[in-house]
């Protein structure tokens, strides 16, 4: 699997698988359908805690990512099952509100927030890999 976590950084280790699962589904290196590794597994190829990675499928369960099938394991989810929800739009709403307004409390001014916005938005939207 492609996951990079570095434990250096401040952003904890099952954000960080979080964040990882959801870019490889945003740039097709997971499709709908595809099963994760299992907990065990992935835990120790990245040598983290099991519970560590359960916390990261259990986040994305919640988020509608992943579907938990028993015994069978964590798989993609259909976007449909994400983006479309109330829920999701309510989620995106909410981050970008504290985005704002952490950068706003930073000193940072609109129209720097609104480029770096769009310079994102470019990277996501229009990247070819």
């Amino acid at each position: 699997m492609f996951v990079r976590i570095d434990q250096a950084l401040d952003v904890p280790l099952y954000q960080q698988l979080r964040n990882e699962i959801v870019r490889g589904i945003a740039q097709e290196k997971l499709a709908p359908g595809d099963a994760l590794p299992s907990v065990r597994n992935l835990a120790s190829d990245l040598g983290i805690n099991l519970h560590t990675v359960n916390k990261a499928y259990a986040l994305l369960r919640d988020e509608g990512y992943v579907e938990m099938k028993g015994r069978k394991g964590a798989f993609v989810s259909q976007p449909a099952a994400v983006a479309g929800t109330a829920a999701a739009k309510e989620r995106l709403s909410r981050d970008i509100h504290q985005l704002a307004l952490a950068f706003k409390a930073s000193g940072g001014a609109r129209q720097e927030f609104e480029q770096q916005v769009k310079a994102q938005l470019d990277e996501v939207f229009f990247e070819k890999e």
